[in-house]
Parts: structure tokens; sequence; C-alpha cells
């Protein structure tokens, strides 16, 4: 049964923590980067505490204009003792590079915007608004500034994730044919009535991770259909039962997310299917992968066997490799057409214009 060591993780992830640590002790590592944070009403802004805890990293300060948000957020451990600020006294801050966008979803592109134009690079919790047009507009002005702009899916730099990456593309999979992924939990009524807002549904809100990674695998598809349904007994109009199945020239996949199944996070999943072998990741949070070759690759035999990974922190790795692409250690290892794709696909998933 082959594992992922530690080491192993390192190798393939980059700049973890444990290299990090290293760095802070070494007089010859850069300077850290200034970075804040713009909004607190975003479902993952508490990230904010990964950035705290980076030795790549100097958080400056907090936006969030709301009142009720920022009361509730100021006793909370990733946001005590930072300094309040508005946004233009963020973006005055000397010395200041990057900014992480964690408002509500419908003012996460405007304020990105902002934080481009004033020369930031920036950090966009998912998903990236209702509209592809404005998406582009800061994609476009960060391309021209040489500025960086990372998505918040959760998964990217997930351990299992990036080793299904390197068997693609080493080719051992063959040609994939078919794709699976899931993603789906019970959520109570009261959270129900706030998504609810969104005409998007739990597509929206939760398959957009793993459609992040059905298009890193696929690319941009030539045909979506969607299956969107409300089957709760509660009367709140949630679209909470919805499957994108996603058309290509020699392949289709199919992306599931609903807000009805118990004990759903241990069923997120995702299965690539190619002529050559099989990798089935299940459960994505808490990664385990089982791979099927139909002959040996590497330190992988033919015939199933299953791989296990070190306990997997979100997020910790996507600020790591940010710090990275800042530097200019690296290149961006995801594209603006890449985030355009996912945009515009999770939009047709969820039936909702592509031009508002």
């Amino acid at each position: 049964m082959p594992t992922i060591t530690r080491r192993d993780a390192i190798t393939h992830l980059g700049a973890v923590a444990v290299v990090g640590a290293a760095r802070a002790n070494d007089p010859k590592h850069p300077k850290r980067i200034k970075v804040g944070q713009i909004g607190v009403g975003h479902a993952h802004a508490s990230k904010l505490s990964v950035y705290r805890d980076s030795p790549d990293y100097e958080v400056v300060g907090v936006v969030e204009p709301d009142a009720d948000l920022r009361k509730r957020a100021e006793d909370a451990a990733p946001y005590r003792g930072l300094k309040w600020l508005t946004r233009d006294q963020l973006l005055e801050t000397p010395g200041l590079q990057a900014v992480l966008v964690e408002t509500r979803v419908r003012d996460l592109l405007d304020n990105a915007s902002a934080c481009v134009n004033s020369g930031m690079h920036v950090h966009i919790d998912k998903p990236a608004g209702e509209s592809v047009p404005k998406l582009k507009g800061v994609l476009d002005a960060a391309a021209r500034k040489k500025l960086l702009v990372q998505m918040g899916y959760m998964y990217r730099y997930n351990p299992a994730v990036v080793l299904l990456r390197e068997f693609l593309k080493k080719g051992w999979l063959g040609e994939v044919f078919e794709v699976h992924a899931v993603m789906s939990k019970v959520i109570a009524a009261p959270e129900r009535k706030r998504l609810a807002e969104h005409r998007g549904g739990l597509m929206f809100e939760l398959g957009c991770h793993v459609l992040d990674l059905v298009i890193g695998v696929l690319g941009k598809p030539k045909d979506v259909t969607a299956f969107n349904r409300h089957s709760s007994v509660l009367d709140d109009k949630l679209l909470d039962n919805m499957l994108a199945v996603l058309s290509y020239p020699r392949a289709t996949a199919s992306v599931k997310s609903s807000a009805l199944e118990v004990e759903g996070g241990d069923r997120r999943h995702l299965v690539v299917c190619g002529t050559e072998g099989t990798f089935h990741i299940q459960p994505l949070d808490n990664p385990a992968a089982r791979v099927s070759l139909s002959q040996a690759r590497g330190a992988y035999k033919k015939g199933t066997q299953d791989v296990k990974f070190p306990k997997y922190t979100r997020y910790v790795d996507d600020a790591a490799d940010m710090a990275r692409v800042i530097r200019g250690e690296k290149l961006n290892d995801f594209s603006a057409e890449h985030d355009l794709a996912v945009q515009e696909t999770l939009l047709r998933a969820c039936e909702l214009p592509l031009r508002d």
C-alpha cells in the first residue's frame, strides 16, 4: 500500500508550514509579505488565521464596513488584536502587497477590482461573483499590472489532487473519458434561508469547489446540462439537489451537490477514469485515494492500491504558494483562462446568465 509521507507531501506541495518555519529562522529569508483582508462576511473568512500563523506574512489589518459583522468578528480568534481599517486605509498602508477578499459573494469582484487597481495581488474567495465580464475585467487588469489573482477553491492544493495532477501530466491514466465529483452535506434551516438568497443554490455555494477540479482535468466543456431541484420539505426555495453534466468531444463529467446528504462530507469525492487507469479520491477533506492501473507506473503497481496522505489543513499550501508567486519564485499554477472557464461553467450549471 503506497503511502505519501510528510516528506513526499512537502516535495509535491512546495512551501508548507515545516519549510516556512525553517525559513523564519534564516536571516537570509525575505521579509514577510504585508497582507490585509477585506470582509469577514464570507463563509471562509476565518482563513485569515492561516496567514497570521504563516512565517511568510505580516497581517496589517482587516476591513469590515458592516457594523454587525464587525462586532461579531472582533473577539473571534482569527481577528483578535488586529487593526480595523477602512478600505482606503488598508490600500494606502505602506508596503502592502496582497489582500484577501472575503466579503459576501455579491461584493467580491468590486473589492477585488479596487485592490488590483491599487496595485495589490489578491486572493478572491469563491465563487467569483455572478458576472463573467466583471471577473474578466479583474483578471485582465491584473495581467496588465503583472499581479496575481488566486481563487479560493479549497481543494487545489489537497495532496491527493496534487498527486492526481502528476499522474495526468505523466499520462499514467491514459485518455480521460469520464469524471465524477460530489460535494454535499446537510445544511440546517437558518443557513438554508441565507443560501436561498443566491439563485445558484448548492452548486454555486459548494459544487464550485469540485467543478474547479473537473475543469482542471478536462478543461472547458462543450455543453453543460443542468438538473436542478428543490427536494426538501422546507419551503425556502433553495436549490438543494443539483446535478450538472458536462459534455466533451470524447468525455463526460458529472458534478453533484446537495444540502440533504447525511454524512455527506464522507462521500465528497473525485473520480477520474482514463483508458489506462482510474484515480478515486474519497473523502476529499481528509484525503485518501484508490488507484487502479493497467500497468505498473513508477512506484505504483499494476492493479488496485490504496494511497494514504498526511493530514491536510485547508489553505496552508494556498498561502505558501501565493507567497512564492509574489516573490517571483514560481508562476501561478492556475491561469486566467482556467478561472474564467470555471466561472462560466459554474453559471451554466446553475442556469444563471453569463452576462449580468
